[in-house]
C-alpha cells in the first residue's frame, strides 16, 4: 500500500494474465490500480472474467505472469495478515448447520478489528435474529447475513461477488443502504455484478471486462462530463449508442455542450459492449 496524490492505492496490478488453460486467457495484459475511498463496480458479461479478477485479488487464484500487489501483499502467499484486512464474499458459499451466534464466535475472532455492535446494527437492518439457525434461514437472509458479518470485520478491501443474487426487491434497497454507509475513506469496495441497475446510484466508477481486457474504467463525474444520456425523437451522427423508447430513443451521445445527465448505467454497460470502439477514443 502506497500514495499517489493523497490517495491510498490498495490494490495495483500490472500485466496480469490469467486463464485456466494456457491457450484459453481470459486476461491479457491487465493492468490498473484501485484506491481506498471508492465503491467500484465490476460489470460484464457472464464469462468476462469477474468473479476470476475478484478470486486473484483475494489470492484464491493464480496468475500464469504479471503481477498483483494488495495493500503492500502478493495475495497467492495468503498471509495471514492480509487476509485479516480482506473481506470476500463469493456469489456461491456454504454455511454449516449452526446458530449464528456460534458462527460469530467461531470466525470472528480471525479478525482483530471486528465490531460486534456494529455486526448487531446490521442485522437489525436485514431483519435478521441472532437467535437463528444458519440451515433454517432462506438463500436471501443467508446472503444478507454473510454480507453482515463481512462488513463488521472492518476489512479495508470488501470484496462481493454478486451480493445481490437472491435478494428481492426491499433487501436490495436495504443492500445499497447499508453499502453507502460502510464506505470510509480507508476502505476499498469492489462489487462485481451483471445485474448493472443494483449498483444504480451506489458505485462512483465503473469498471468494464469485455474481450479478455479492461473496456473501461471511469468514474461516474468523467462519464457525465463526457457523455450525455438523453432521450431523442429521431437520432443523427453525433449517437454513439441508442436504444429503442417510448416516442423516440434513449442514446448516448458525446456531451459537446457540457450538459448535466444522469448516467444510465444499464444504456452505459450496453453501449460499451456494442459500441467499445467509439467510445475509447472518448475516455483515452
Amino acid at each position: 500500500m502506497y500514495y499517489l496524490t493523497n490517495t491510498v492505492v490498495m490494490i495495483t496490478i500490472n500485466n496480469l494474465n490469467f486463464g485456466y488453460s494456457k491457450h484459453n486467457l481470459l486476461f491479457k495484459d491487465m493492468s490498473m490500480q484501485l484506491s481506498a475511498g471508492h465503491i467500484y463496480g465490476l460489470l460484464g458479461k457472464n464469462g468476462a472474467g469477474k468473479s476470476s479478477l475478484l478470486k486473484n485479488i483475494a489470492g484464491l487464484v493464480y496468475a500464469q505472469s504479471g503481477s498483483l500487489n494488495v495493500m503492500g501483499f502478493d495475495p497467492a502467499k495468503r498471509e495471514p495478515e492480509l487476509l485479516a484486512d480482506i473481506c470476500f464474499i463469493p456469489e456461491e458459499f456454504y454455511l454449516p448447520s449452526i446458530k449464528i451466534d456460534a458462527y460469530i464466535k467461531a470466525n470472528a475472532p480471525f479478525y482483530k478489528k471486528f465490531d460486534y455492535a456494529y455486526l448487531n446494527v446490521l442485522l437489525e437492518e436485514f431483519n435478521i435474529p441472532i437467535s437463528n439457525k444458519l440451515v433454517n434461514m432462506s438463500y436471501g437472509q443467508k446472503k444478507k447475513f454473510i454480507i453482515a458479518f463481512g462488513l463488521a470485520t472492518q476489512a479495508k478491501l470488501v470484496i462481493m461477488d454478486e451480493p445481490t443474487n437472491g435478494l428481492d426487491i426491499p433487501s436490495k434497497a436495504q443492500f445499497r443502504k447499508v453499502m453507502a454507509s460502510a464506505l470510509t475513506d480507508e476502505r476499498c469496495i469492489v462489487i462485481s455484478t451483471h445485474q448493472v441497475r443494483d449498483l444504480d446510484n451506489l458505485i462512483d466508477t465503473v469498471i468494464m471486462l469485455d474481450d479478455s481486457t479492461i473496456s473501461l474504467k471511469a468514474s461516474i463525474e468523467e462519464i457525465t462530463q463526457k457523455l450525455t444520456f438523453k432521450k431523442m425523437k429521431e437520432l443523427d451522427e453525433t449517437v454513439i449508442y441508442a436504444e429503442p423508447a417510448l416516442s423516440g430513443y434513449n442514446a448516448v451521445v458525446p456531451n459537446f455542450h457540457q450538459e448535466d445527465s444522469k448516467m444510465d448505467i444499464e444504456l452505459l454497460f450496453n453501449a460499451v459492449i456494442a459500441e467499445k470502439k467509439k467510445l475509447k477514443p472518448i475516455f483515452n
